[in-house]
């Protein structure tokens, strides 16, 4: 849906890294002080909520902005093209916060720069506990194996839009992506804990539940 009379947004900062007043607030989840969760949204009806590579960057841009101010851990991330996933710890009662600073900013942001109206995303984000170290690295793999499954590409390391590439040393991490974190599971060494990551998420089997 078009709109029509739009104020013009001072370019890709706008809008404010703190308008989260695009949703009527609901009644907080009951959160724990610290704990890791797996997280996804998905986009009203379905739809994509990214279009090209600039809202991939946008997108990341407030996801560093959100992580940094809530002391996330973010293990791992993967936007699909209607949804994403996200892996993170936090060590305070900040995940609805987050999580709706991350998609209020994002919607606002994407319905100006498409000139569109009405919600990006669909009900509230869901997330699941991860109780322990297995179920952590085995949410890992599930995130990054996404567009795989999804038949998008051949490969994790194809995939442009998730936390893969980074983690293996493809490419420089972000520094809101927590990959010593993540790696101290796979080994001491750098080197050998990301061969030994490669080879997990190789063997992942053909279905998972994360």
């Amino acid at each position: 849906m078009q709109r029509t009379g739009a104020n013009p947004l001072p370019g890709d900062l706008a809008p404010a890294r703190h308008a989260y007043g695009c949703y009527v607030p609901r009644a907080p989840r009951n959160e724990l002080a610290a704990g890791i969760y797996h997280v996804t949204s998905r986009g009203n009806r379905r739809q994509a909520i990214f279009l090209d590579r600039r809202d991939h960057r946008r997108f990341l841009g407030v996801l560093e902005d959100i992580v940094v101010r809530s002391g996330w851990l973010l293990y791992a991330y993967c936007l699909m093209p209607n949804h994403f996933h996200l892996l993170l710890e936090t060590r305070a009662p900040t995940l609805g916060l987050g999580m709706h600073g991350l998609n209020g900013t994002y919607a606002q942001w994407f319905n100006w720069r498409h000139d569109v109206d009405g919600h990006l995303f669909g009900d509230r984000y869901h997330s699941r506990r991860v109780e322990t170290d297995f179920h952590l690295l085995e949410s890992t793999r599930y995130v990054v194996l996404n567009p795989v499954r999804a038949k998008l590409v051949a490969h994790p390391a194809q995939w442009e839009w998730s936390s893969y590439r980074a983690t293996v040393g493809a490419c420089r991490a972000p520094a809101f992506l927590a990959v010593p974190e993540l790696l101290a599971h796979f080994g001491r060494a750098s080197y050998m804990a990301r061969r030994t990551f490669r080879r997990f998420v190789y063997d992942a089997p053909a279905r998972a539940a994360a």
